[in-house]
């Protein structure tokens, strides 16, 4: 049983809250006095802003990242009896989508300092499998994965990769905006994220064939864009559907909103950056944590804390517990997927399957981390955690 903690009341710090402002608000009563509130201008708007801010020759709005997932899968033809590389240590769309497809999902662990795909893992993986198409890369909390050696391994099994940037936005590296190194990439604008519409998401690509086919089946598989039927000057009631497609367009409602936070999004990562500083700096010194590199290109989307718990007296569970009764919200990202029923059962995992990903799991743990923390607020989060952490210290190991 953990112990309460007697502390003064304050105002509960929830763990994600999105930064909508002013500029939000009127952007979606424009769309509400238009008169037209699903897919149109604000939507290809959206998506030439974002093509431009990326530099990605195509992007294509969505309206979920799983969506965007499933598009990009069905564009490369993946299908029954082909086989997908992922994390085990993501959200569970990353590899879902695969199973859409009648496909089958391959786990490859994680590397236990930067949680992304380890990629000595993934060659091994490339080896033991066949039929493997595609590649889902996940840049798990905004931390870039190894790129260069997953498209230099994809390339030699003759897999595409579709990068999970879900988390990933803004971020610039060397080899390129990341979501826009391998062949598609998906955004995530859902409400905890580093922009947001409430629900939507972007898939990217330079391949005009892919993008050509996700535009046709986003929506119904109609071979035109559909709200050109009644906005054109020449418009037409005539269509036809040329595949079986999906309802997974954004409407003009969500893109307004997306256009405002994507001229913020360099701006928001600032924010992010600079509480993802001052959590280290107050953290650093206490050996009963672990904490996220510093330094390199980071979107710093979460700010993933390992517990070392061989120095101390309490769980990962009652860490946060503990938190919570301090009025701090905390999460955990992620729940292994190899131990959730539905691919232990149809794939026979046992936990120690994936080692890394299961310790890793075991003692993580995610603080708040966006634009409006203000500063008193993050030392009140630092201040909890060296409060829970010594309290709970090993004493033995204090030599007391």
């Amino acid at each position: 049983m953990s112990r309460s903690i007697d502390i003064p009341h304050q105002e509960p710090i929830p763990f994600a809250r999105p930064s909508i402002g002013r500029e939000e608000e009127e952007a979606v009563l424009e769309v509400l006095r238009s008169g037209w509130l699903t897919t149109a201008g604000q939507t290809l708007e959206f998506e030439r802003e974002f093509a431009a801010f990326t530099g990605a020759p195509h992007a294509l709005a969505v309206n979920s990242a799983t969506a965007g997932l499933h598009l990009a899968l069905e564009a490369l033809g993946i299908g029954p009896g082909d086989r997908v590389i992922t994390s085990p240590y993501t959200f569970t769309s990353s590899a879902e989508v695969i199973r859409y497809l009648d496909a089958d999902p391959v786990f490859v662990d994680i590397d236990s300092d930067s949680l992304t795909i380890d990629p000595d893992k993934l060659e091994e993986a490339f080896r033991n499998n066949r039929n493997i198409k595609a590649v889902i890369p996940v840049h798990l909390g905004g931390r870039p994965c190894e790129m260069g050696r997953i498209q230099e391994t994809a390339a030699r099994g003759g897999a595409a990769i579709v990068e999970d940037a879900a988390h990933a936005l803004p971020v610039r590296t060397d080899g390129g905006f990341l979501g826009c190194i391998g062949d598609i990439g998906v955004y995530s604008f859902y409400a905890t994220k580093t922009i947001t519409t409430g629900e939507g998401g972007m898939v990217v690509t330079a391949d005009p064939r892919i993008a050509r086919r996700i535009s046709v089946m986003r929506l119904h598989g109609i071979d035109r864009e559909v709200w050109k039927r009644y906005t054109e000057q020449k418009a037409s009631w005539r269509y036809d559907v040329v595949e079986a497609g999906y309802k997974y367009n954004l409407p003009d409602i969500a893109a307004a909103i997306g256009r405002v936070q994507l001229r913020k999004a360099d701006d928001f990562l600032e924010s992010r950056r600079h509480i993802a500083e001052m959590y280290i700096s107050g953290l650093k010194d206490y050996d009963f944590l672990q904490l996220p590199a510093a330094g390199g290109p980071h979107a710093w989307h979460l700010f993933i804390l390992k517990l070392q718990l061989d120095k101390l007296n309490i769980t990962r569970d009652q860490f946060i517990e503990r938190l919570q009764q301090m009025g701090i919200g905390a999460s955990v990202h992620y729940i292994p997927l190899h131990i959730m029923s539905y691919y232990r059962k149809r794939y026979g995992y046992q936990p120690q399957d994936f080692p890394v990903s299961m310790r890793v799991f075991e003692s993580a743990l995610s603080l708040p981390i966006y634009p409006d923390l203000t500063d008193t607020q993050v030392r009140r989060v630092i201040d909890a955690v060296i409060s829970i952490g010594t309290s709970a210290y090993r004493r033995n190991r204090l030599g007391s």
